[in-house]
């Protein structure tokens, strides 16, 4: 996969519009009865970066953004202000946020993921790319300062030793959204003061 391991400006994603996006078949059957099928199993998060641009320079930036990412060819990292934590957005990532695990007394390998539950339902998102320098973990809640490491262009936490057999492995962090431009044009409007402004830029989470 075409990836550049840069995020895009924080100050302007701050400002940007979207969210997870599903796919759901619905037929409606003669007697007005509904039948419903999920078309994916995982949610696609969409956005809409120009609601950020507030400024000329704020413009430019954008544009030096997407011509080095050559369109829609190289994806990036995103901050969705409304969920980047491991934890609720008020707190602070603990190493018991989430359990990525249970140990086997093999496996050393272990891939970060986000839990969303509601009521007795939930769904499990794989967190590929984590913030460097925020992830932290714990064994069966006692936090590990060492022998481990994460990759974080892949979420990958790896021990130096197995976890034991039956030992909770849990993670906290802060994480990106791998994203590319879903478009290969930007429409920029110059107004008379020459501060210019773009009605939309697009952006489409990648799934592997």
């Amino acid at each position: 996969m075409a990836f550049h391991e840069v995020r895009f400006p924080d100050d302007i994603s701050r400002g940007a519009r979207g969210g997870p996006e599903r796919r759901t078949q619905i037929v409606e059957l003669a007697s007005g009865d509904e039948e419903r099928n999920a078309s994916w199993a995982n949610s696609r998060r969409r956005y809409d970066v120009a609601y950020g641009i507030r400024r000329a320079d704020d413009l430019a930036t954008v544009v030096a953004f997407f011509e080095a990412r050559n369109g829609r060819l190289y994806g990036f990292r995103f901050k969705d202000w409304a969920d980047y934590k491991s934890c609720l957005p008020s707190g602070t990532p603990a190493p018991t946020d989430q359990l990525i695990g249970t140990g086997d007394g093999e496996a050393t390998a272990f891939q970060l993921v986000k839990t969303y539950a509601s009521g007795a339902q939930s769904w499990t998102r794989t967190i590929a790319k984590p913030v460097a320098g925020t992830v932290r973990v714990a064994l069966d809640g006692a936090e590990q300062l060492g022998g481990w490491s994460v990759d974080a262009t892949t979420g990958v936490v790896t021990f130096d030793m197995a976890p034991a057999m039956g030992a909770a492995v849990t993670a906290g962090f802060e994480f990106d959204v791998p994203v590319r431009f879903d478009t290969d044009a930007l429409d920029v409007t110059l107004d008379l003061e020459r501060l210019g402004s773009i009605t939309s830029i697009p952006l489409l989470e990648i799934r592997r």
